[in-house]
């Protein structure tokens, strides 16, 4: 037995994420701008305060003050946030970033993930994830990592979905707008990736819909044929 674990051959560097764009047949994901995006987001956002409960930041008392944390945020090299496009209404309705990105060690993490109420459960959203996890495995990254507020119910049940394993909760780990924040974590790495790449085209492909949009398959029953460990706090099936 390899006592200090299999000698990792081949691995290159792979680059940073800073400027890309990524799109699909549902969704773009484009470099966020105060100037191109904030105004739309905003609206989308405005309808329910909610969504930053498991956020660092926001609600926002205003459309200005939304655009100044954009404005903020637009240019850091990480996290790198995105604003998401529905492409069949057209509306940026949704950001993400890739943050912790550390490229020596082939290592990143997708998070800050904010979706408007008429991106939720849309195959839009589902790609946007998809899209993100596709270029950080093409890219040569060996682990993708996702975290979450350990009582964010939601979240956690959106990893699994998504294919990701649950390898442990940090207790105590933050202290996120003066609350405890217990942090599950989870990842999926290289050798995952080309089960769930193929469980993901399959569930995006339009044959898996019928006229009304319905799945036919699910993507929590794809993916579990290549996700590692599961949460425990969820039920099974």
């Amino acid at each position: 037995m390899n006592r200090i674990g299999p000698r990792v051959n081949g691995f290159v560097v792979p680059p940073h994420p800073a400027g890309i764009a990524l799109e699909g047949r549902w969704a773009r994901l484009e470099p966020l701008e105060a100037e191109a995006h904030a105004g739309d987001l905003y609206r989308a956002f405005s309808s329910d305060d909610s969504l930053w409960d498991y956020l660092g930041y926001g609600p926002f008392p205003g459309a200005a003050a939304y655009h100044r944390w954009v404005k903020d945020h637009e240019a850091r090299l990480d996290p790198v946030f995105f604003a998401i496009r529905d492409l069949e209404t057209g509306h940026a309705c949704g950001v993400a970033s890739f943050l912790r990105i550390d490229a020596a060690q082939g290592v990143i993490e997708v998070g800050h993930i904010c979706l408007a109420p008429e991106l939720q459960k849309t195959r839009a959203a589902t790609e946007a994830m998809y899209l993100m996890m596709q270029w950080a495995f093409a890219a040569g990254y060996r682990r993708y990592e996702w975290k979450c507020n350990a009582l964010n119910q939601p979240s956690r049940r959106a990893a699994r979905r998504l294919g990701f394993a649950y390898e442990g909760t940090f207790r105590q780990h933050m202290i996120v707008k003066g609350h405890n924040r217990d942090t599950a974590w989870f990842s999926v790495i290289d050798s995952e990736w080309p089960g769930l790449d193929e469980a993901f085209r399959a569930w995006l492909a339009p044959a898996n819909f019928s006229d009304g949009a319905r799945q036919r398959e699910s993507l929590s029953d794809l993916t579990g044929l290549a996700r590692g460990a599961d949460d425990p706090t969820l039920a099974r099936g």
